[in-house]
């Protein structure tokens, strides 16, 4: 970007300063110890009524899933929420680029990013919701913990051990992270047997680190030849149901660290010496840390597994029909093909119709090409993967941040370039904290990859049409490269590689009242259910204000709470979208706004599309660089997450709900109040496992 365009920046950022400039100085005089937004300021919001979405749905999923507990007890409302996040992420700016900006703009732009995300133009991730300005970021300076996302090739690198890929995914993991991971260490990854009568005793410490570390110690007694036999004390590890602090929910005991180590013994034991291992063993070791991760009480677990488009054994590692002992950790990763353009994908759609998978990634286009509408530019050759829901090219080791908007909520492009620049300015400043691996440091303060999203394009599509969503997305990602020139300059880093993408979003949508991602609802009505603690406080507060609540079939101490929908009536549902109409909006996504990827998860109609997969794959094969297929659900099973009604139900369910701001209850009641666990991961259920 030339003087002028970063001029013109600077000019813009000058006229704000009249709007916000009232109440900045009680702001400045903290910038010594951390940002503050100014008390006059937040006092303009604390009594406001919040918008959350999908008929206090949004509120309860809030609740549930980000409002930490405060240091007096009490439960964060979504004024402190947004507070703690802005104030989080501008102490992150001060800390690593603190001549960035003078002090009266940076607490404007504050200000700026305060009302967009309390009005919901655009939200950090789910990661970012419940992770920043906390503890994790603000004293532990775990900033890993913001990022959504990595991916990690097992190829043999110099100067890389063979054990770091599977440690890096497990410490990951662990911090909330989803990863992606590849098969090709297959055939050169060396497996020795360790030395019977010789012992390195490890006493496991009751930390993160302590885990990682012994599984990498484990790792190393097989992938370095005449290392000693690894014997674990275990005695440190708190017991099971104590509290985990940092990270919420409450400790498993030792029991997943000590079945993960057995999983790993029996694998690399009956490897023959000097042998190698093969594309099975690699998926079975990264499951078997994924499973660890959940059983750990992490909760969820996110992993991609990409394997070579002609590896059979591969495509069948989902038949459990054919490896029935699979069955206990398969399910950890979703599977994909790095697919070749002209390749023949019959193969892959006969299992696609058996188990939902393979997926395709199609290396090439993602190396090659940011917006498929412009010429091929090659930026992103040494890409090798992407992350859970492939809406993030990556590099190896690489970790991505996202962001996500939501253009149904502004009133013009003007206001939506507004909220375009505070999103990519929170995405910005993420990609300056470290994490602690240095492979990690390395390729992202060369990349600033940055991943800003949009969610509820069918419902923009159904109110504005689709040639206004191509010029938002035109328009909207052509400045963005030109504000990414000018915040890099202030920052004085690399401007991003890639800017865009569409995440599939979940939980994250619910709280804005926006449709996840570039996916159409399967109906207009629906009952959408959310599950709780049985004893969380939230629960008689909903009770009494008319939900309906019951007893979890499937999960103790769990009870399910019905949230009636409606979407309204110009919205276009699943039952009413092709196969073929969900592949144009992927593409045309992929054309005009996300230079990374587009998430897509195409839902068909076993019965009459199952012939249309592949000649739709080798149609689009040149337009996409990931996509994956799911069967549309047949039948019904009790308390499913999304229960199509009709009107008339709906007004029923409705008409005996009494609307109550849980918050503002939940904060005066005497109930136990359980500390959140976050959102892990991508965000989408699709992705999260567990």
């Amino acid at each position: 970007m030339n003087r002028l365009g970063n001029s013109v920046f600077k000019i813009r950022h000058a006229n704000r300063v009249k709007g916000y400039r009232s109440g900045t100085q009680s702001a400045l005089r903290s910038f010594s110890t951390g940002f503050k937004l100014p008390n006059e300021f937040l006092d303009r919001y604390r009594d406001q009524k919040v918008n959350f979405g999908f008929n206090g749905l949004g509120e309860i999923a809030y609740i549930r899933t980000y409002s930490r507990k405060k240091e007096d007890g009490t439960n964060e409302q979504w004024a402190d929420t947004v507070e703690r996040i802005v104030n989080g992420c501008f102490s992150m700016m001060n800390e690593f680029a603190p001549n960035a900006m003078f002090e009266e703009m940076q607490t404007i732009n504050a200000m700026r990013m305060y009302d967009k995300i309390y009005n919901f133009k655009f939200l950090p991730p789910g990661r970012g919701i419940w992770a920043m300005g906390s503890q994790i970021t603000q004293k532990k300076k775990l900033y890993t913990a913001l990022n959504n996302c990595a991916f990690v090739s097992t190829k043999l690198q110099p100067g890389v051990k063979n054990t770091l890929p599977f440690t890096f995914l497990m410490d990951s993991s662990m911090l909330g992270v989803g990863v992606g991971f590849d098969t090709k260490g297959s055939g050169s990854m060396r497996v020795f047997q360790p030395i019977q009568d010789k012992f390195l005793e490890y006493v496991i410490p009751d930390t993160r680190e302590g885990w990682v570390k012994s599984v990498e110690l484990l790792l190393d007694s097989y992938f370095e030849e005449g290392k000693p036999k690894v014997k674990f004390d275990y005695s440190q590890i708190r017991q099971k149901g104590l509290p985990l602090k940092t990270f919420g929910g409450v400790s498993s005991g030792p029991e997943p660290l000590m079945h993960l180590h057995e999983m790993l013994e029996n694998k690399l034991s009956n490897s023959l010496p000097g042998g190698t291992l093969n594309v099975r063993d690699i998926v079975d070791i990264m499951n078997f840390i994924g499973k660890c991760v959940v059983a750990g009480n992490i909760r969820r677990s996110a992993e991609i597994a990409m394997g070579e488009f002609n590896d059979k054994e591969f495509i069948q590692l989902k038949n459990y029909d054919k490896y029935p002992e699979r069955m206990d950790y398969g399910w950890v990763s979703n599977n994909s093909i790095l697919a070749k353009t002209g390749m023949n994908y019959s193969t892959a759609v006969e299992n696609i119709l058996s188990n939902g998978e393979p997926g395709f990634a199609w290396l090439e286009n993602m190396q090659n090409y940011g917006r498929m509408v412009d010429p091929a530019d090659y930026k992103d050759t040494k890409a090798c993967g992407g992350n859970p829901c492939l809406e993030q090219t990556l590099e190896s080791f690489e970790m991505c941040t996202l962001v996500e908007t939501f253009p149904n909520h502004h009133s013009s492009f003007d206001d939506f370039k507004d909220t375009l620049e505070l999103a990519f300015l929170y995405a910005k400043i993420v990609t300056l904290g470290l994490t602690h691996w240095s492979e990690t440091n390395e390729v992202m303060e060369r990349n600033r990859r940055i991943g800003c999203s949009m969610s509820g394009i069918a419902q923009f599509v159904s109110d504005r049409g689709l040639e206004t969503l191509r010029k938002t997305c035109d328009q909207g990602y052509n400045y963005l490269r030109e504000y990414d020139s000018y915040i890099s300059k202030q920052f004085d880093v690399p401007e991003s590689i890639k800017i865009t993408s569409i995440k599939p979003s979940g939980t994250v949508s619910l709280l804005a009242g926006a449709t996840p991602g570039m996916h159409f609802p399967e109906s207009q009505y629906y009952i959408r259910r959310v599950r709780l603690s049985k004893h969380n406080a939230l629960v008689p507060i909903l009770q009494e204000a008319g939900y309906r609540i019951e007893d979890d079939v499937y999960t103790p101490n769990t009870v399910c709470v019905e949230v009636p929908v409606d979407l309204g009536p110009k919205i276009r549902t699943l039952e009413n979208v092709s196969l073929w109409e969900q592949l144009s909006l992927a593409s045309f996504l992929q054309k005009y706004w996300a230079d990374n990827q587009v998430s897509c998860t195409v839902s068909f109609d076993p019965e009459t599309e199952k012939d249309q997969i592949e000649p739709a794959l080798n149609y689009f094969q040149y337009q996409l660089k990931g996509v994956s297929f799911l069967p549309k659900a047949a039948g019904s099973y009790k308390q499913m997450p999304y229960e199509k009604i009709d009107s008339t139900k709906y007004e029923d369910i409705s008409s005996k709900i009494t609307p109550v701001e849980l918050s503002k209850k939940l904060s005066e009641s005497e109930g136990i109040f359980e500390d959140t666990e976050g959102e892990k991961y991508c965000d989408s259920s699709s992705c999260q496992i567990g």
